[in-house]
């Protein structure tokens, strides 16, 4: 949307916010990743430290178990990674880059 050269700034439509409350799901932020978190589930010991650190409720759980992680909320930052234990090291990021989808 093109906004006029003479536009006040009171009059310039609001940007960056959410309009009304619980629709957070609707607004896909994951476009925004350099990194991706990929999930061995093999590896996984459903510790769910990834899933309480996480800032965009991105892990998936599904009956106690970390079953995998939603892109289109994800932003990369890689907290899911840094959480997973030491022993275990079940997520580990990658370039966004690497991926076709």
């Amino acid at each position: 949307m093109a906004i006029p050269a003479d536009t006040k700034w009171k009059d310039m439509p609001l940007g960056g916010m959410v309009p009304e409350p619980g629709t957070s799901e609707e607004y896909q932020t994951g476009t925004w990743r350099t990194f991706r978190p990929v999930l061995d589930t093999d590896k996984c010991i459903s510790c769910l430290t990834c899933w309480i650190l996480c800032p965009d409720s991105a892990i998936i759980v599904e009956d106690s178990k970390v079953t995998g992680i939603n892109y289109k909320h994800c932003k990369g930052c890689g907290i899911c990674a840094r959480a997973c234990p030491d022993k275990v090291k079940a997520i580990t990021m990658k370039l966004e880059s690497e991926f076709n989808d």
